[in-house]
């Protein structure tokens, strides 16, 4: 079973987490949780409630990391998954996260991000020239790193598939997916 990666670390969005993990498995993929160590992280439920100009953010349910990013071996994965949430604002800075991050879009392998996602590539260096939703209140991370922001619930641009919010997840992942699975028939054909 091809392995995909999923980015976390403590505060990463449960919906943005959790859709994506469970499609995977259902593609038949088996999804690997990275984060900076291997134990349980807290994720988040983020929203902005009526009234609000600012997101709400409660606790949402524990994930388990896999792997540590310092553990990962990018040649064994087929793709990767940016999770939203405040984790990537943190995470990014990691040099493991960053040699991983720049493996995947080095490879043309598939890469997803959702949300503030988009923080862990930008970092990277990996984003210049190319067209990505993101939340719009990443839009800057995006921009000052050479990004191109789209506000649309599913942006693809090669092998970069991204979206907004966990609202998008209906229409990016699904697309991911697709790449995903035609790189796996590619390595079996």
């Amino acid at each position: 079973m091809e392995k995909v990666l999923i980015i976390v670390g403590d505060a990463t969005e449960t919906v943005d987490t959790l859709y994506p993990f469970y499609r995977l498995i259902e593609a038949g993929f088996q999804p690997v949780v990275a984060a900076p160590e291997k134990r349980r992280y807290q994720m988040v439920l983020h929203e902005v409630k009526p009234g609000w100009t600012i997101t709400k953010e409660w606790e949402g349910y524990s994930i388990d990391a896999d792997v540590a990013f310092a553990e990962i071996k990018p040649e064994e994965y087929i793709g990767i998954m940016f999770s939203g949430g405040r984790a990537p604002e943190y995470i990014r800075y990691d040099e493991h996260l960053v040699a991983a991050t720049k493996y995947f879009f080095e490879k043309n392998l598939p890469v997803a991000s959702v949300c503030h996602g988009v923080e862990v590539p930008a970092y990277a260096d990996c984003v210049r020239g190319r067209r990505m939703a993101t939340v719009p209140k990443c839009k800057f991370d995006l921009e000052v790193c050479g990004g191109i922001f789209v506000n649309e619930p599913c942006v693809i641009d090669g092998n970069l598939v991204s979206g907004r919010t966990f609202h998008d997840n209906g229409h990016y992942v699904g697309p991911w997916i697709k790449l995903l699975e035609e790189e796996r028939a590619r390595r079996q054909g």
